[in-house]
């Protein structure tokens, strides 16, 4: 199971919309995931744990050492499907 650290200002709003596009879409290409979600700033004290971090946001953290993908296209729609590609391929 591939773990997703899903990345937003907050930790609430954003990344539970992006989250669940994800989780979809994983569903859709059979891979198995856990996601969580939390505020930028507590990225790089929980990154450890996870197989891939994905933002709404600008991510200016640490170094880590999992592939980062920006996903404000999730929430604004434009380039969602390539977005999700990327997302995807990361996980394979």
């Amino acid at each position: 199971m591939k773990r997703v650290l899903v990345a937003c200002g907050n930790g609430i709003a954003t990344s539970t919309v992006v989250a669940m596009k994800i989780k979809e879409a994983c569903e859709d290409n059979g891979i198995n995931i856990s996601i969580n979600q939390c505020k930028l700033l507590e990225v790089p004290s929980k990154i450890s744990d996870y197989d891939l971090l994905v933002t709404t946001g600008k991510f200016t953290g640490s170094e880590v050492n999992v592939p980062v993908i920006g996903a404000i296209s999730l929430l604004t729609g434009i380039g969602e499907e390539e977005t999700l590609e990327k997302i995807i391929e990361a996980l394979k």
